[in-house]
């Protein structure tokens, strides 16, 4: 397995985030291959390294209403 260096990524908050900091995930586009998410509350903690297409069917998944809350 790679190391992934991501102390130079940007990071994006999810649109689904709010602003009293709540349940929020960020994720970046600047690592080829991967999807790296973090948990926004502890931007110095652990991240999860996803492959892009994995990502992409989650996604899609949660758009289309897969999962129930």
């Amino acid at each position: 397995m790679r190391s992934i260096d991501l102390s130079t990524v940007t990071w994006r908050k999810s649109s689904y985030s709010n602003s009293d900091g709540g349940q929020c995930i960020e994720v970046s586009d600047d690592v080829a291959g991967v999807v790296p998410v973090r948990d926004s509350k502890d931007p110095h903690g652990p991240a999860l390294i996803f492959p892009s297409a994995a990502w992409s069917a989650f996604v899609v998944a949660v758009k289309d209403g897969q999962f129930s809350v």
